[in-house]
């Protein structure tokens, strides 16, 4: 019965115009996530009013279908540039762009597009399967699991900086502070403004993204004269058949069947979506390869791309779950498309899904077949995008810098966040060149906004009983988990002799 319906959503997209909405809504979403600061929320948020003029079917499947295309291309300029497209790929680019650097370009764009199809085939497949399922399952969960989960994505940090724990710590820690710039989501007051308006929104994480990576990998270019777009090694882009590369299956089939399933689950917690998927996909890949794999992790290994671009496209259809069943966006993108269900005069919640089954499983359908279109378009993308190398470096540097301050300013239309940009850019690249770790930072700027509400909430309903997060048998064990993976590397470096403090450039 699933399956006529999912065929019946397939038939309706082949159907008259709504193929060429499909096709459009694929092409832009791949754009609007390629170029740095143009990211699929912005674009869904834009095109929302064409589709007053649609049928809600054909609007809500084009801005889904859009969200897809976004999730995955942010990967290209992440790779190629060391620019997340979108704040999905931050982690992408810690070994995509080494990748780049090393004259395997090809190889890591191939892989990005590679586990980005197979994560969304099987996201899109267990959401197909278990939505009501898995949105009774989320309904279990309270404020003391967000939390949980949160602390054990704080502590894969150690995971990250391995071999630096201190400094991947503190760069969470402040991370951890930026987010709570702004007014406090309780009360309402102003908290580290310093009597500046302007920041009475807190820091834009676009922004500073664009700053952190971009601006300060275009300073660091300019002072070494480096390429930013290495030429390609030998062997380097695969050429002949279109089919996918299919060996990619037995090589990164650990962290595909993992990822897959582990980026599904977290994209159904309420507000956590693709980025915090990317998160936790990238430390899960580094826990489940061999060890000898597991500590060139940051050094452009491709297991380092297939983690967090697996669990990212999973979490995107994964966040559907919970608008679907419930009415809860599972990500600040569904949480737009929620509007536009609102807007047609449709509210999702428990009947939703079999009050429209035509909608749903059209939807359903330009999901799984945006995501098979990547994984056959997998070599005529890399082709594509490798045609890059051969643009003069001085102008590629102007393009990466423009497109930054488009993206920085369209965010909110303020001037106040390029000079964000600008700060923080100065800021990482000099920090970049004392051995901080960049990551760790964005870390803690996307789940701090997360992790301080369910704190809160939790604390509120528990009338401050604090023993509320380790009486629930599943926050306990996630507060545990974390425990371990926070430990554990700190006690293998020790045993090692790995533990250095490294204070410019010395070890002591």
């Amino acid at each position: 019965m699933v399956l006529d319906q999912l065929i019946e959503g397939g038939l309706t997209i082949f159907s008259g115009a709504n193929l060429l909405v499909f096709i459009f809504a694929i092409a832009l979403g791949m754009l609007s996530g390629a170029i740095p600061g143009m990211n699929g929320t912005m674009t869904v948020v834009l095109l929302i009013p064409l589709t007053y003029s649609m049928d809600p079917a054909t609007g809500i499947m084009m801005l889904s279908v859009i969200y897809v295309g976004a999730v995955y291309a942010g990967s290209i300029s992440a790779i190629m540039f060391k620019v997340p497209g979108a704040p999905e790929a931050i982690m992408t680019t810690l070994d995509g762009y080494e990748m780049n650097q090393q004259g395997r370009m090809g190889e890591a764009i191939s892989t990005a597009v590679f586990s980005s199809a197979v994560g969304g085939i099987v996201g899109t497949i267990i959401l197909v399967l278990f939505s009501p399922t898995l949105a009774a399952w989320s309904m279990n969960l309270s404020d003391p699991e967000y939390f949980s989960v949160v602390i054990v994505g704080l502590a894969l940090v150690s995971t990250i900086g391995l071999g630096n724990v201190t400094k991947a710590v503190m760069m969470m820690a402040l991370g951890l502070v930026v987010a709570t710039i702004g007014l406090d989501p309780f009360t309402g007051l102003p908290r580290f403004t310093f009597g500046n308006r302007l920041l009475m929104n807190g820091i834009e994480l676009i922004p500073l993204i664009l700053g952190v990576f971009a601006i300060s990998e275009v300073l660091k270019q300019i002072k070494s004269g480096g390429q930013m777009v290495s030429d390609e090694t030998v062997g380097s882009v695969e050429t002949g058949s279109l089919l996918p590369p299919l060996h990619f299956f037995k090589r990164f089939r650990k962290i595909l069947s993992f990822n897959s399933v582990a980026g599904t689950l977290i994209g159904i917690l309420p507000g956590a979506g693709a980025t915090t998927g990317a998160l936790f996909g990238y430390t899960f890949a580094q826990r489940i390869v061999p060890k000898d794999i597991r500590e060139r992790f940051g050094t452009g290994v491709p297991e380092g791309v297939a983690g967090p671009e697996t669990a990212n496209n999973a979490a995107a259809s994964g966040a559907f779950v919970p608008l679907f069943a419930l009415g809860i966006p599972g990500s600040a993108t569904t949480a737009v498309i929620l509007a536009a269900f609102i807007l047609h005069g449709i509210t999702p919640g428990p009947s939703f899904i079999d009050a429209n089954e035509a909608l749903v499983y059209t939807v359903f359908a330009a999901l799984l077949l945006a995501n098979v279109a990547v994984l056959l378009a997998n070599k005529p993308i890399v082709r594509a995008f490798t045609k890059v190398r051969h643009v003069p470096q001085e102008l590629l540097l102007a393009l990466i810098v423009m497109f930054c301050v488009v993206g920085a300013f369209a965010t909110r239309n303020i001037t106040f966040d390029l000079w964000i940009m600008l700060a923080t850019g100065i800021a990482g690249y000099y920090l970049e060149q004392y051995d901080y770790p960049i990551a760790p930072l964005v870390i803690g700027l996307v789940l701090g906004p997360i992790a301080e509400p369910s704190l809160r909430r939790g604390l509120i309903k528990a009338e401050g009983e604090l023993l509320t997060f380790v009486q629930r048998p599943i926050s306990l064990a996630l507060l545990v988990i974390a425990l371990f993976l926070f430990t554990i590397p700190l006690l293998q470096e020790t045993s090692f002799g790995h533990k250095y403090l490294r204070i410019g450039g010395t070890n002591q």
